[in-house]
């Protein structure tokens, strides 16, 4: 298991502070990110975190995936890494 998370349904106020807040209840974040449009800067409802350990990430998984957080019940898994588009 990887221990980078993709994270879905989040609500579109919330920024990479926020993400990184949220996920350190479980564990040590490296790195969070919200994915944002590049042409408005707003945010496209996902985001990554990184966990400092893949035990950590699997917390992260069983603990947070369905955890609301700002009204929305967001959807954590592991990240799947990027298809290259041919």
């Amino acid at each position: 298991m990887a221990s980078k998370l993709f994270v879905g349904n989040l609500e579109f106020s919330i920024n990479s502070d926020d993400l990184k807040n949220a996920f350190s209840q479980v564990g040590t974040v490296t790195d969070a990110v919200v994915i944002t449009d590049k042409m408005t800067g707003r945010s496209r409802g996902f985001g990554f975190v990184e966990m400092s350990t893949d035990e950590e990430a699997k917390a992260a998984i069983e603990k947070m995936n369905g955890f609301e957080l700002k009204g929305r019940k967001i959807n954590v898994n592991e990240a799947r890494p990027q298809q290259n588009q041919a």
